[in-house]
């Protein structure tokens, strides 16, 4: 078996994507869910994902290879001492041979030095026990899904929020650090040209931002519960008619948002875990799926 780093190319990205696909396809059936059909945009976007973090973080992407065929794949990133684990996954006939552990290893070490780790976990117990013994804490996980209910967001709006953009830089990157101790740096660039608009409130008071795409909040910060309140209805609020909403990776630390999508008359469900090491769990913040 072959373990070398992901590269910057398309072919790379696509071996990613074909071994995250099978794992994550096997995983949902072990659990009796139904099997979801790839979105093919998504596709794009998780491919532009790995050649952005393959870009940034060559030392923290790497790849298993067995016969000249990808088997396993773990991508990862340093932001100003925080190490984040944006993907573990291993194909399922290759699974119990110890490849998710050389992966995890492997990309831990870009971590070395680092005071904080983030990532979220799916609920595969094989991935849990992996987590926990590199000493994470984890987290349970909410998710909010559904259509939005308009009557329930009621908010006076005395909080402005308006678009944003690169103008706005150091405001998202000093929020991300009062939030979760680091700014997510290059990663701006990336929501941004992934996400449909990126929404601003500036005050006296404080600061936030939240990336959305369609129905989901893609990822949201502040500097107080009531700034990340106002953020998340105006999100929802823009949610497109007909569209589903989902804001997902809550953990007990958001009830702010929990109890803004019950309002708008979202159904709340548990999936995964956010799982920490070094930090408690940010708040106020939604976290990206994959780059926290």
């Amino acid at each position: 078996m072959i373990l070398r780093p992901v590269r910057d190319t398309e072919a790379d990205a696509e071996a990613v994507q074909e071994v995250s696909d099978a794992a994550f396809t096997a995983a949902s059936a072990a659990r009796g869910e139904p099997v979801r059909h790839p979105d093919p945009a998504d596709g794009v976007r998780n491919r532009a994902g790995t050649r952005h973090l393959a870009r940034n973080d060559p030392q923290g992407c790497w790849l298993t290879e067995e016969d000249g065929r990808p088997v396993g794949v773990a991508l990862s990133a340093r932001r100003e001492g925080t190490w984040i684990l944006a993907l573990l996954a291993v194909r399922p006939e290759a699974q119990g041979k110890g490849v998710g552990r050389t992966l995890l290893k492997q990309a831990g070490r870009y971590g070395q030095g680092c005071l904080r780790g983030m990532l979220c976990a799916s609920p595969d117990p094989r991935a849990v026990r992996g987590h926990r013994a590199a000493g994470f804490t984890l987290h349970p996980a909410m998710e909010l899904h559904g259509r939005v209910d308009r009557s329930g967001l009621r908010d006076p709006g005395e909080i402005p929020v308006h678009p944003g953009g690169p103008a706005q830089r150091h405001l998202l990157e000093s929020v991300d650090r009062l939030a979760r101790g680091a700014s997510h740096g290059p990663d701006h660039g990336f929501l941004a040209l992934h996400s449909d608009e990126l929404l601003v409130a500036d005050t006296l008071a404080g600061s936030g931002y939240c990336y959305r795409r369609g129905g989901r909040v893609v990822l949201l910060a502040a500097t107080s519960r009531r700034l990340a309140a106002r953020l998340l209805r105006e999100a929802l609020a823009r949610v497109p008619d007909g569209a589903e909403a989902e804001v997902a990776h809550l953990t007990a630390a958001q009830e702010w948002a929990v109890d803004v999508g019950l309002e708008a008359g979202l159904e709340l469900s548990t999936r995964g875990y956010v799982a920490l090491r070094g930090m408690r769990p940010p708040s106020p913040y939604v976290p990206h799926g994959g780059l926290l």
